[in-house]
């Protein structure tokens, strides 16, 4: 079954490079982003990997921790890092989950249930649908899910703007326009009617359409 947006993210117990970990205690109260990968010692995986490593602090400070998802062992997993720190200059400091029996990437309907219970043998091209994002809230909630194809390394800047936009949410009646960056005026969400809105917008609001109101980003 596909894991939808606001559906709960499915909970698993997993090895991972730093101990095993349970999904949702590991979340704690906070927010986490599960990124996978289809294989180890791949090259544009490498390249997002190294990305993490150098925005720790950018997922630090917005209260997210970062795991990644391969359908590889422990062992492969540590070399990796190893090598990730290589390129990177810094050291990957977010845990690499072990998939070795492809559960978790089927939990999460990023491989069919007919592909084996086993990474043994399997190429990165075997696992290709093994590609995608998910935001998780502190409710345990999915925020966010992005799939990308192999050949496509993924943008951890807007991936750090999602974050900023489902955070501002999470707090705030108000969603994010096209192309928002932390800071540039927001929409008032259309729950929210007029009157209410004076109550949470004492400053006001620039009316563009009666169903467009965009006010200053309540959180600079």
């Amino acid at each position: 079954m596909a894991v939808r947006v606001n559906d709960i993210a499915p909970d698993f117990k997993a090895n991972t490079s730093q101990g095993e970990v349970s999904f949702h205690d590991w979340i704690g109260d906070g927010w986490a982003m599960l990124f996978s990968h289809p294989k180890d010692f791949t090259p544009v995986c490498a390249t997002e990997l190294s990305s993490v490593a150098k925005l720790s602090s950018e997922f630090a400070a917005r209260g997210c921790k970062v795991i990644g998802l391969s359908v590889d062992k422990v062992d492969d997993h540590m070399k990796w890092a190893s090598e990730i720190e290589d390129i990177a200059g810094v050291p990957l400091s977010s845990p690499l989950i072990a998939d070795e029996n492809l559960g978790i990437a089927k939990l999460y309907d990023m491989l069919p249930a007919s592909e084996g219970d086993s990474s043994e043998g399997r190429t990165a091209a075997d696992n290709q649908t093994v590609r995608t994002v998910y935001l998780v809230g502190p409710d345990k909630k999915v925020k966010m899910s992005l799939t990308y194809p192999m050949s496509t390394g993924r943008n951890f800047d807007e991936l750090l703007r999602v974050i900023d936009s489902c955070q501002l949410t999470a707090n705030h009646k108000v969603g994010t326009p096209a192309n928002w960056h932390k800071g540039e005026d927001v929409i008032i969400l259309p729950a929210v009617d007029n009157e209410t809105a004076k109550g949470l917008f004492p400053d006001g609001w620039e009316t563009v359409k009666p169903y467009l109101r965009t006010v200053k980003d309540p959180s600079a």
